[in-house]
């Protein structure tokens, strides 16, 4: 480095200290996912799981019979996905209520503020999963405190439901991950709020404006670059979710709450059928490429309109 030129020197310097993180980029996130891609064209099962790369090529076939609506494998990826994309919008959007009216809440000073924003935080600091194997105790039909709560002192069920089988699934999945992702929308929003000036809010009230429509004149605005950003990353977390319902049900989740992560698990690592669980990783990544593409233009489209 030392023998070239000053200016070389300081414009390759960048990336030279990038270099580490593009390495370590290639090896843990691209080089497995061109060899996922491989697969999805391979007919690649328990018999050929000792040496892969001698599995026959099936060229499109994995992904003929994962589209395949009529036959039992594309029927089911079909009602998988719906169950995902409903569990994603409630939480999403719960977790973004959740944590907007929090932060909002938690702005002015006052005694134990800084106490309660601990607290706020503490499910997003435990780990995944200790936080859902202690939910998991926690639906339990006859020793759970969740049935203790809700049939024993509140008197709300008729008996003791089960919460990890059947149709409660759902709900027992969306109150796990909603509880332990709202606290980051509550993180970022909060941290959003500090670059609103005060004058703002002191104008408005003086004009006469209540907090009602403070929140929807002046706070909701200044945090839509927020709130853009904060949307798509709790989206992607959440239809990429894996640890909640695998900790939470173990390699196989109810019907009601089979996300598209447990049923690739189960295709690829319980039916061994590894070429037809890449052809729906692959179909989920193109999925999700599309949605984060269409998102971030329309967004963009947004605020160029609202700038104008």
């Amino acid at each position: 480095m030392r023998r070239l030129p000053v200016r070389l020197r300081r414009a390759g310097l960048p990336y030279l200290l990038l270099l580490p993180a593009l390495v370590l980029e290639l090896l843990v996130h691209l080089v497995p996912m061109v060899i996922g891609i491989v697969m999805s064209f391979k007919e690649l099962t328990q018999f050929h799981i000792g040496n892969w790369g001698l599995a026959p090529w099936k060229a499109l076939g994995n992904y003929r019979v994962t589209v395949d609506l009529d036959a039992p494998v594309g029927a089911a990826l079909l009602h998988s996905f719906w169950i995902t994309c409903a569990f994603s919008m409630l939480s999403v959007g719960l977790c973004w209520l959740l944590g907007t009216t929090a932060a909002i809440m938690l702005q002015e000073n006052f005694r134990g503020r800084g106490l309660l924003r601990t607290v706020f935080l503490t499910p997003y600091a435990l780990p995944v999963y200790a936080a859902v194997i202690t939910w998991a105790f926690m639906f339990q039909k006859d020793n759970g405190l969740v049935n203790h709560v809700l049939h024993d002192q509140l008197g709300l069920t008729d008996g003791r439901p089960f919460w990890l089988l059947g149709g409660n699934s759902f709900l027992a999945l969306l109150v796990v991950a909603v509880w332990k992702t709202w606290p980051f929308a509550f993180l970022v929003v909060m941290a959003g709020l500090q670059n609103i000036p005060k004058d703002l809010y002191e104008a408005a009230a003086l004009d006469g404006a209540g907090m009602v429509r403070q929140i929807r004149r002046i706070t909701l605005p200044s945090l839509r670059p927020v709130n853009q950003v904060l949307v798509l990353v709790l989206f992607l977390w959440t239809f990429n979710d894996f640890n909640t319902p695998f900790v939470l049900f173990g390699k196989a989740a109810p019907e009601a709450a089979d996300l598209l992560s447990i049923h690739i698990y189960q295709s690829s690592f319980v039916t061994w059928n590894f070429g037809t669980g890449s052809a729906m990783s692959v179909l989920l990544l193109l999925f999700l490429l599309v949605v984060t593409a269409g998102y971030l233009l329309a967004t963009s489209r947004g605020r160029r309109s609202a700038d104008g």
